[in-house]
């Protein structure tokens, strides 16, 4: 009997914890409770980071991901885009023209007088003109004032002016020299250190004259820097020009020679040379340098151009790098990067006067058709104008 009553007691206990599980499930359902089941993912899954590159034995693997962009403007395509318009010198040109501004308005106020040769003198001077073409420009104005040929700031100012196109003027053509005989392509060689801009120059010369149309071949002579002939590679696709280059290290001379050989072959009109641009100073690469002058100009290549590139920024010490590559390489013209960017401008009067090579082209900025002819009056212009 007692054990027929625990039983029933028993039975009674589970059925009451049955029935009040049930009411408290209920009870959550209508109340809005959460229950302990794990939360529904979400139907689209948030954005998550590429995985990073794993190292493996031929180097980094690439993600499956997409990368992300590069930092940077990436370099456009430039192959049939027409040449935009050229920068104004006085636009560019603030610089320089800032040393002038005290000398140019005292002389536009009217007034001759120690104080303002001695500003005019400073303002020359720190333009990179140089002492010596500095000293012959003053002495020539200060005895057209005693012989009152020039009398009052504004003739004085007009005088200088005149002086400077005149000297800038009275070395030759600018024109870059182009022969344009048949199954005889022209080279033009581009010598100077490194830094300066000499690939960047032969890129944008590539375009110019292509678009000009020259059909154009570049030739990667220096190998002793891997860049500069990734550089120009980069040139050549961005121009849609041909292009010429060898493994690193190897001879720049049978660079060029190769290049010549090919633009004869495939019609070419024109070959923009690079090469090396280590220390002017070495006596064994300057000989290389009239290595490579001497095996480009071999049948069929005509060597019609040497252009010494130099950077503006540098003032004085661009000309002593002019000096040893004018003798080495007989250097036909000048090109002055950079400047725009400098109040050095003065240089290009000093490289004209003491070497007597006329500058033929120089960078106004850094986009692909600002590299333009040099226009004396223009610059002469921009020099002494007032702000």
């Amino acid at each position: 009997m007692i054990g027929t009553l625990i039983i029933i007691v028993v039975v009674v206990a589970v059925l009451a914890l049955v029935l009040g599980g049930i009411a408290l499930t209920r009870s959550r359902r209508r109340s809005g409770g959460t229950t302990t089941a794990p939360p529904t993912a979400p139907a689209t899954p948030p954005p998550q980071a590429p995985p990073a590159p794993r190292a493996g034995p031929a180097g980094p693997e690439v993600a499956a991901a997409p990368a992300a962009p590069e930092a940077g403007p990436q370099p456009e395509l430039l192959g049939d885009e027409p040449l935009g318009a050229p920068p104004s010198y006085r636009s560019r040109l603030g610089g320089v023209r800032g040393l002038f501004s005290g000398a140019v308005a005292a002389l536009r106020a009217g007034r001759i007088d120690e104080a303002t040769w001695e500003s005019l003198e400073e303002a020359l001077i720190r333009a990179d003109v140089g002492v010596s073409t500095t000293g012959v420009l003053l002495d020539e104005l200060r005895a057209k004032v005693q012989t009152r040929e020039v009398s009052g700031g504004d003739d004085l100012l007009e005088t200088l002016g005149t002086s400077i196109r005149q000297l800038l003027d009275s070395v030759g053509s600018r024109a870059l020299r182009f022969d344009g005989r048949a199954d005889h392509p022209d080279v033009w060689l581009f010598v100077g250190v490194n830094g300066v801009g000499k690939t960047t120059t032969i890129g944008k010369l590539a375009r110019r004259q292509s678009a000009a149309g020259q059909s154009v071949l570049l030739a990667a002579g220096d190998t002793f820097r891997a860049a500069a002939a990734d550089q120009l590679a980069m040139w050549a696709e961005r121009t849609g020009t041909d292009i010429v280059r060898g493994a690193e290290g190897a001879d720049p001379s049978a660079i060029v020679f190769d290049a010549v050989q090919r633009a004869a072959a495939r019609k070419n009109d024109l070959v923009l040379a690079d090469t090396a641009g280590r220390l002017h100073t070495k006596v064994n690469l300057v000989e290389e340098l009239k290595k490579i002058r001497r095996i480009a100009d071999r049948d069929p290549g005509n060597v019609t151009e040497v252009l010494l590139v130099l950077d503006a920024t540098t003032g004085q010490n661009g000309l002593t790098q002019a000096r040893q590559f004018a003798d080495a390489v007989d250097v036909t013209g000048v090109v002055l990067t950079k400047l725009d960017g400098t109040a050095k401008g003065g240089i290009v009067i000093a490289v004209e006067r003491e070497l007597f090579v006329p500058v033929k082209l120089v960078g106004l900025g850094e986009g692909p058709d600002d590299l333009v002819d040099f226009d004396s009056e223009a610059f002469v212009d921009a020099l002494l104008a007032a702000d």
